[in-house]
C-alpha cells in the first residue's frame, strides 16, 4: 500500500491493554448512554455514542505513545560524477593542447550521452556545479588545484555514486593529498591526464624549509632544493630577498644530477610578518620562467620570551628550573631570588623586571620576607596586565600572602597546614591527552606515573571550577582525588600551578633514562603560557598568502567580546591598500562570531590589509596582515603532468588511468558501470503518533461536539 514494504504500530505498553481499554471505554459510553434524561431519540444517542467512544479512545491512543513505522523500498538510479581541471596549469603551452583536450572531453560526453546521467563539477580552489551549455565559459581561470576538496565535496553527498572521473595535469598546489580519502569512499576513480609527461629542460627552485615561528636577532637557516634538467654544470645566480630587499646573493654551479640544496642564513632584525622571496636568474633554453622565484612567508616574533623568575629562597627546584629555561635559546630568563627582607641574591630591579616580563615563575614566592610593595606589583602585572604565569610551591612560600593573589590562582586555599606528605604523581586517562605532559618516553603516561615522590603541602587547596587538573597525588600507591599540576584558561589569562616541591627529584631519574620529562614539561609550559597572544578578540586573515592574477582574494575574520563571547552583530570594515591605492570592503556575518567577505582587483604585486571590528562604534579590536597577487603564479610552476599521482590515485581506488590521447575509451567504462550499479534502499521512517497536536485538537473537537448536543437537547 503506497508502495510501502512495511507497516508497523507499536505502543509503549503492551497492545494487549491497549485493546482492553478500548472495548471496556466503549462499553462505558455505551452504558452511559443507555438512558438519558430527558429522552432522545436513537439517532441522537448513537452519535452522542460515537462522539464519547473516540473522544475516549484518541485519550487511549495518546496515552498508549503509539509509533507508526514505515519502511519504504527505494531504487536509487547510479550517477557519475565527473570533475574538469579549471585551474591555469591547463592553460600551459607544453605542445599538447591542453585546454582544447579538456574541451574535446566534455563534447565527447554530450556526444555520448553521458551527461544525462552524470553530474559535471568544475574544480581548483573550490568545487561548482558545471553544465554542459556552459562549455564556453570555461576559461581555467582558478588560481590554485585542491583535489582534497574533490572528496570532501563527495563524503556529504547522499547519491549512488556509480564512478569519478577527474580529468586534469594532476598538478596539486594546494590542500592535502588525497589518496587515503579516496580509498575509504570505495568508489572507483578514473583519471584522464593531460599535458607532457616528458621532463623540460629547465631550472625549478623546490622545497623552501623555514621555522614558521623565529624571533628577532636570532638567527636561523632557510633551505632550499633546486632542481634543473639540460644545465648541469651551468653557472647560477640564487639570491635571497627580504621585502624585495636583496640579503644574500652567491654564485653556484648547478649540479649535473639535477639536485642540490643549498642553505642560507637569516636572521630577522625586526619582528612582524616577513614577505621572503629566493631567485634564481634565467637561464636561456628554459621551458618557463615561472618557476625561478619562490616566494614564502615568516612570522617573526618580536623578540627572545622575556621569563621573570621571581623565588621566594634560593632552593634546588628554583636551579634546575632555571637551568632548563636558559637551555632555550629562545628564552631571556632573568631570576630574582630573595636573600633577606628588601635584599636580593641578582642586582636586578624587581619592579623593573616585573613589568617587562612576559612570563613569569614564581618559585617559593611570595616568602614571609617578600615586601607589600613587591607583591602589589606582581598581583598587577598578573590581574591587570594580564601576564601568564607558572607558580610552585616551595615549603617557604608564605600562604596567607599568596592569598593576596587567589583571584588569579588556578586554585582556591580553604585553609593553612604547614605539613606536608611524600606523594607520587599519577596520570589518568582522562588527562592523558594534555600538551603539558607530552615527553621523547615511549609511553609518556607511564614514565609520569614512574617519577619519584615530592612533598605536598596538606593545606587545604581545591581547584578552582574553570582550572583543569592534569596530574593528580598519589599516596602509598593509592590514587588521590587531589590535585598536584593544573592549569587555567579564562579569556587572555593563563596560569599552571604545581603544589608539591622537591620536583627536581624529577630531572634526576630521568636523566638517567635519558628521558626529557623535566625540560618538556617546563618548556611545554612556556609555549603553552606564551600562545596567550593567540587569544584576540578581533583576527582577519586571507584563505592563503599567494593569489593568482585576477583570483579573488577571501578575507575571514573571528570577533569576540571581552569575555571572549562570540559578536555576531558587529561591523567588520577591512582596509586593503596596495602601493598608494587603498580599497575598503565590508565583511558579512555568517554567524557565531564568524565573517567573510571577498575582494576584487586587477592589480597584482604585495598588499597589505588593516581591519578593525566595532559594535554600536565602540572598537572591539584590530587585526593587520599582508598578501600578495600574481607575482608568482603556483599553477605555472610545475609544467609536467603528474602522471604518477594520476595512476595511483586510480589504481588505488579500483579505477583506471587514460591519457588524453585515448581518452574516449573511458566513455564505454563508465556506461557499463551505469548499467549495473543501481542500487535498492529501504528508507524507514518513525512517526510519533501520540506527539501529533492533531489528535488532541480532533479529541477536543469530539467532545465539544457532544457537549454542545447535550446542551441543546437539556441533558444533565
Amino acid at each position: 500500500m503506497f508502495n510501502f514494504e512495511k507497516i508497523n504500530l507499536s505502543f509503549s505498553y503492551n497492545g494487549i491493554y491497549f485493546f482492553i481499554g478500548l472495548i471496556l471505554l466503549t462499553i462505558y459510553a455505551v452504558y452511559v448512554y443507555r438512558y438519558t434524561l430527558p429522552p432522545v431519540g436513537n439517532a441522537k444517542k448513537s452519535v452522542l455514542v460515537l462522539l464519547r467512544v473516540f473522544a475516549l479512545i484518541l485519550l487511549l491512543f495518546i496515552i498508549f505513545e503509539p509509533v507508526a513505522t514505515l519502511a519504504k523500498k527505494i531504487i536509487l538510479k547510479p550517477v557519475n560524477l565527473i570533475f574538469i581541471d579549471d585551474s591555469h596549469s591547463i592553460k600551459i603551452n607544453d605542445g599538447t593542447q591542453r585546454s582544447e583536450n579538456v574541451k574535446r572531453f566534455i563534447e565527447g560526453l554530450n556526444s555520448s550521452g553521458l551527461t544525462q546521467s552524470s553530474e559535471l563539477y568544475t574544480f581548483g580552489a573550490k568545487i561548482f556545479p558545471f553544465l554542459y551549455d556552459s562549455l564556453s565559459n570555461l576559461n581555467f581561470s582558478e588560481g590554485s588545484t585542491n583535489f582534497s576538496k574533490i572528496f570532501s565535496y563527495i563524503k556529504d553527498l547522499k547519491e549512488n555514486i556509480a564512478s569519478i572521473s577527474i580529468i586534469s595535469d594532476g598538478d596539486i598546489t594546494e590542500g592535502a593529498n588525497p589518496l587515503f580519502t579516496a580509498e575509504k569512499l570505495n568508489i572507483p576513480v578514473y583519471t584522464v591526464g593531460v599535458g607532457d609527461t616528458a621532463r623540460r629542460n629547465d631550472v625549478d627552485i623546490k622545497n623552501v624549509l623555514h621555522n614558521e615561528f623565529i624571533y628577532a636577532e636570532t638567527p636561523t637557516i632557510i633551505s632550499t632544493t633546486i632542481l634543473n634538467k639540460g644545465f648541469g654544470n651551468k653557472p647560477a645566480v640564487i639570491s635571497l630577498y627580504e621585502n624585495n630587499n636583496l640579503l644574500d646573493q652567491r654564485n653556484i654551479t648547478l649540479s649535473v644530477d639535477g639536485t642540490q640544496n643549498e642553505i642560507f642564513n637569516y636572521t630577522p632584525k625586526t619582528g612582524g610578518e616577513k614577505k621572503l622571496s629566493l631567485e634564481i636568474n634565467n637561464h636561456e633554453g628554459e621551458f618557463t620562467f615561472n618557476n625561478n622565484k619562490s616566494i614564502f612567508y615568516l612570522n617573526v616574533l618580536s623578540n627572545k620570551i622575556k621569563i621573570l623568575i621571581l623565588a621566594g629562597s634560593p632552593s634546588p627546584d628554583l636551579s634546575f628550573i632555571k637551568n632548563s629555561l636558559e637551555e632555550d635559546k629562545n628564552l631571556s630568563v632573568k631570576s630574582i631570588t630573595q636573600a633577606a627582607a628588601g635584599k636580593f641574591i641578582e642586582k636586578y630591579n624587581p619592579s623593573v623586571e616585573s613589568d617587562s616580563a612576559e612570563i613569569i615563575f614564581l618559585i617559593g614566592f611570595p616568602g614571609k620576607q617578600t615586601s607589600d610593595d613587591l607583591l602589589n606589583r606582581v598581583n598587577n602585572a598578573i590581574s591587570q596586565n594580564g601576564k601568564p604565569f607558572f607558580i610552585i610551591l616551595e615549603g617557604n612560600t608564605d600562604l596567607n600572602k599568596l592569598k593576596r593573589l587567589q583571584a588569579e590562582l588556578p586554585f582556591v586555599i580553604q585553609n593553612i597546614d604547614n605539613g606536608t606528605s611524600e606523594v607520587q604523581p599519577v596520570i589518568q586517562n582522562i588527562e592523558s591527552d594534555n600538551s603539558l605532559i607530552a615527553n621523547d618516553a615511549v609511553n609518556p603516561v607511564e614514565a609520569w606515573n614512574n617519577l619519584p615522590p615530592v612533598y605536598l603541602t596538606n593545606s587545604g587547596i581545591n581547584s578552582k571550577p574553570e582550572s583543569e587538573v592534569i596530574v593528580k597525588a598519589r599516596l602509598n600507591n593509592v590514587p588521590l582525588n587531589t590535585p598536584l599540576i593544573l592549569s587555567r584558561r579564562i579569556g587572555n589569562k593563563r596560569s599552571i600551578a604545581v603544589l608539591a616541591n622537591n620536583v627536581w627529584k624529577w630531572k634526576l631519574q630521568t636523566a638517567t633514562k635519558q628521558l626529557n620529562l623535566f625540560d618538556s614539561f617546563i618548556h611545554n609550559s612556556v609555549k603553552w603560557l606564551r600562545s596567550y597572544e593567540e587569544q584576540k578578540q578581533v583576527s582577519i586573515k586571507t584563505l592563503k598568502k599567494l593569489f593568482a592574477s585576477g583570483e579573488p582574494v577571501e578575507f575571514s575574520a573571528q570577533v569576540y567580546d571581552a569575555s571572549y563571547n562570540p559578536v555576531s552583530d558587529a561591523e567588520v570594515k577591512v582596509q586593503i591598500k596596495h602601493n598608494e591605492h587603498t580599497d575598503e570592503i565590508m565583511l558579512n556575518s555568517i554567524g557565531s562570531g564568524l565573517y567573510e567577505g571577498v575582494y576584487h582587483t586587477n592589480q597584482t604585486g604585495d598588499f597589505s590589509f588593516n581591519g578593525t571590528a566595532y559594535i554600536n562604534r565602540n572598537k572591539l579590536g584590530s587585526a593587520a596582515g599582508t598578501f600578495n597577487i600574481g607575482e608568482v603564479d603556483i599553477e605555472q610552476l610545475n609544467p609536467r603532468m603528474d602522471y604518477e599521482f594520476l595512476t595511483t590515485l586510480a589504481k588505488n581506488t579500483g579505477g583506471k588511468f587514460f591519457y588524453y590521447t585515448n581518452m574516449q575509451s573511458l566513455y564505454p567504462v563508465i556506461k557499463d558501470i551505469q548499467q549495473h550499479a543501481s542500487k535498492e534502499k529501504t528508507e524507514v521512517s518513525e512517526i510519533r503518533l501520540w506527539s501529533n497536536e492533531w489528535l488532541l485538537i480532533i479529541t477536543i473537537v469530539f467532545l465539544g461536539i457532544e457537549w454542545f448536543i447535550r446542551k441543546q437537547t437539556g441533558m444533565l
